[in-house]
């Protein structure tokens, strides 16, 4: 018998929910170690797997500096 949230007042919680189920893992960020769940966006660079968090940590503006003379 499917028995209805008292929070959201549904029968399958939305991920909102503090009762809803965690998505299953997907992967592992290959720098943090923290989960990806189904349904994340991620970054894949050759077999390799990151988080969102990871790669934007790691964006970089390329600049050359010149001596001044």
């Amino acid at each position: 018998e499917k028995v209805m949230c008292e929070i959201c007042r549904k029968y399958i919680c939305p991920s909102g929910c503090p009762n809803a189920k965690e998505p299953p893992i997907f992967a592992e960020c290959e720098e943090c170690g923290e989960p990806i769940y189904d349904g994340d966006e991620y970054y894949a660079i050759g077999e390799h797997k990151f988080c969102e968090s990871c790669v934007n940590s790691a964006y970089r503006t390329a600049e050359v500096y010149y001596d001044a003379e």
